[in-house]
């Protein structure tokens, strides 16, 4: 049975930071790529972070650049994401997602190439 399960989201005050953990289960986790993504009220789904299989290719959403970094532990089975300087616009629900992917494969923010979902983390940014 294949799980994803997030943590650390909360409430943090512009300007502060946040790690967000997504712990994994049910799959050949060295295999996958991962991802990150967010929602927000009245708004589409979008890609935030992408990271492949092998771990050497990284895409960011353009609005995060120098803010966020991905990172994964093969180990633990588990990707996180370090967010620095948050702003308002940061507040949604944050989804770390999976699917299976060569070595070779580039990173990707498209949700419809990602096969398993966790249920999101709020995350709220708020003086």
């Amino acid at each position: 049975q294949v799980q994803l399960v997030e943590s650390g989201g909360g409430l943090v005050q512009p300007g502060g930071s946040l790690r967000l953990s997504c712990r994994t289960s049910g799959f050949t986790f060295d295999y996958y790529a991962l991802g990150w993504f967010r929602q927000a009220p009245g708004k589409e789904r979008e890609g935030v972070s992408g990271i492949n299989s092998k771990g050497d290719s990284i895409k960011y959403l353009d609005s995060v650049k120098g803010r966020f970094t991905i990172s994964r532990d093969n180990a633990k089975k588990t990707v996180y994401l370090q967010m620095n300087n948050l702003r308002p616009e940061d507040t949604a629900v944050y989804y770390c997602a999976a699917y299976p992917s060569g070595p070779l494969t580039p990173a990707s923010l498209l949700n419809v190439v990602y096969r398993h979902w966790g249920q999101g983390t709020q995350v709220t940014v708020s003086s």
